[in-house]
């Protein structure tokens, strides 16, 4: 009985401590991805998983893993003799982006604008409207409006009443790389009333103007990030990188 105790006891710890990394896991995952989304973590930036645990006030291996997660995600990578880096994509990474984006984002206007409920074209037509006027504040915060921009085209993905695009639009972290694409190339800008507009073509109910509205709308700015990408040498096919071995030195975590 004593040794069945005993088992049981430390299948107890061992539950309780898996439980315990996943929780500091999910927490150094969240800080770390919105140091990458603000800038505080640039594109490039080296990362030091030992300086990033001190700095989270928590162990390497719960940070280790969100590094992994992260790498998972397309935000992070590592390379032999090289270290974890921010990672720097190419001109033909974010033209594949937003070629995927377009794809699945003009797939849900079409689902949305047939499918969408009227008390959910009414809640999209609101989020928009805050969206816009969080853009028209000069000193918008720009961490708000990116949870705003998320949580708009995400709402429509998932009001086109189809789980497996949502899913594909969740997995393939288009909204999420969109906003980082656009927070390194600092370009926030959008025409007046460009969120309202979209989702009035959505919730007109004409798909394929619902279409070609999410199409132009997702197609917007792809040559001003890239040139102000390339201009500041944060795309990696016109950087010239040396990978070795440097003193991490990356961004402080808030």
């Amino acid at each position: 009985m004593s040794t069945m105790i005993s088992k049981s006891s430390k299948s107890a710890k061992g539950g309780r401590l898996r439980s315990a990394v996943g929780s500091l896991t999910s927490q150094a995952y969240e800080r770390i991805r919105s140091a990458i989304l603000s800038g505080d973590l640039p594109l490039g930036a080296p990362i030091s998983g030992r300086q990033l645990a001190g700095q989270l006030d928590m162990s390497l291996l719960p940070v280790a893993h969100a590094l992994k997660q992260l790498e998972n995600d397309g935000l992070v990578e590592s390379r032999p003799r090289s270290g974890t880096m921010v990672r720097m994509p190419t001109s033909q990474d974010i033209r594949g982006h937003y070629v995927v984006r377009e794809a699945l984002e003009t797939q849900a206007a079409r689902l949305f604008a047939e499918k969408a409920a009227a008390s959910e074209r009414e809640e999209v037509q609101a989020m928009a409207t805050e969206l816009d006027a969080l853009y028209a504040n000069p000193k918008h915060d720009t961490q708000a409006a990116s949870r705003a921009h998320l949580a708009l085209h995400h709402r429509i993905a998932e009001c086109a009443g189809c789980p497996e695009l949502l899913r594909a639009i969740e997995k393939s972290h288009i909204l999420v790389l969109n906003w980082l694409y656009n927070s390194a190339a600092d370009f926030h800008e959008s025409p007046k009333r460009w969120h309202r507009d979209l989702a009035l073509a959505l919730t007109d109910g004409n798909p394929d103007a619902a279409d070609r509205r999410m199409r132009e709308h997702v197609r917007f700015g792809l040559d001003a990030v890239l040139r102000r990408l390339a201009a500041s040498n944060k795309l990696a096919d016109t950087t010239l990188r040396i990978f070795t071995r440097q003193p991490r030195q990356g961004g402080r975590l808030r």
